[in-house]
């Protein structure tokens, strides 16, 4: 019998599958107001981690001033913003708090569906355990969410690239969990296909997180802000291995050095987009297979945001633009991993 069908043929998990996939969207604002608190440089406004009592914001001048005290504590105010008035720090608050919140929020709405769901019997063992294994992901990156801020706190202006990298990364890999639990729970109306479908999209799959984890680098490090050409990085293909690596130890090279950080994200985008053009065009050899019809809007996508990546690198990285850029980062990830997902099925050779 399909996965997620009854005897009689109903897809009894589509409430389900719509419930992850609504805490799946709410990941995704979550990453984008993420996004825009760090382009906003807004991430150090809130120095204190309250799960609970951080819910209400200052309800008082006096609760205000408070916090802006707190705030003038900080590195990042004394050397950065000394010049910022209350009403500036505001500003930066809201989009802070607003982020906090919305990761509240979506813990609240990811375990009580969760509850009902278990109770009704509607999730059984094996995907109850795949789900709380989420939710304590969920609860881990909110930790190292605390944890990346403290970096910020007391010596630096800003939080360490490592650990936003670090973020980043769990959260993208909490949304495609998601997406993909949700897909498998899909009634399998497709017909196997052969592994090597499979593999390729994996590969297109790590590509991407490759991808974000270098973006997060690039974001950190204000690698976006330099070499704002394309093809050519200034008057470089291929940087020489001295402009490359002049850092000791030369590990550091790859998270430290604006030039390599900005060149292998270049690079990684070349692979992904000629990996997927390549699954595209290998897998409409089964049309009209849906899994031909994924692989070729993957590829749309992956095309599309490698072209938004060098129109904002060019434009030296607008706000506007740099939010389209993630997002559609999320939009390939949850591409990428829903078709992974929906091939999951006994391989056999066509």
């Amino acid at each position: 019998m399909p996965a997620g069908q009854s005897v009689t043929g109903k897809d009894r998990m589509r409430p389900v599958r719509r419930w992850l996939w609504c805490v799946a969207a709410l990941v995704a604002a979550i990453v984008l107001v993420g996004g825009a608190t760090r382009l906003t440089g807004s991430g150090l406004s809130i120095t204190e981690w309250r799960p609970l009592t951080g819910v209400l914001p200052p309800l008082s001048d006096a609760a205000w001033q408070a916090e802006f005290e707190l705030y003038r504590a900080i590195p990042q105010f004394q050397i950065v913003n000394a010049g910022m008035t209350l009403a500036e720090f505001q500003v930066i608050y809201w989009w802070e708090w607003t982020h906090r919140l919305l990761a509240r929020f979506v813990g609240v709405a990811f375990l009580i569906p969760f509850l009902i769901f278990l109770w009704r019997g509607r999730i059984d063992r094996a995907l109850g355990w795949k789900l709380a294994g989420v939710f304590v992901l969920g609860g881990i990156q909110g930790a190292v969410g605390w944890w990346m801020v403290q970096s910020g706190l007391v010596e630096r202006t800003d939080v360490s690239q490592y650990r936003l990298a670090m973020h980043l990364v769990l959260a993208s890999a909490i949304l495609a969990a998601l997406v993909a639990i949700a897909e498998s729970l899909r009634p399998r109306q497709e017909s196997p296909v052969a592994p090597r479908y499979r593999w390729i999209a994996g590969l297109i799959l790590a590509l991407v997180f490759a991808q974000i984890f270098l973006g997060a680098l690039v974001a950190k490090t204000g690698a976006g802000l330099t070499f704002n050409t394309w093809p050519l990085m200034d008057i470089w293909l291929v940087p020489p291995a001295e402009a490359l690596f002049p850092i000791v130890p030369l590990w550091k090279n790859f998270f430290e050095n604006v030039l390599l950080v900005q060149f292998d994200h270049r690079i990684f985008a070349y692979a992904l987009t000629l990996v997927a053009l390549a699954h595209a065009l290998d897998a409409g050899r089964v049309a009209p297979h849906p899994a031909a019809t994924r692989a070729t809007i993957l590829f749309m996508l992956v095309t599309l945001q490698a072209a938004l990546g060098v129109v904002t690198l060019v434009l030296v990285v607008p706000l506007d633009l740099a939010l389209a850029h993630q997002a559609g980062a999320i939009m390939v990830l949850a591409m990428a991993s829903a078709h992974l997902a929906r091939m999951r099925v006994q391989a056999e050779r066509l």
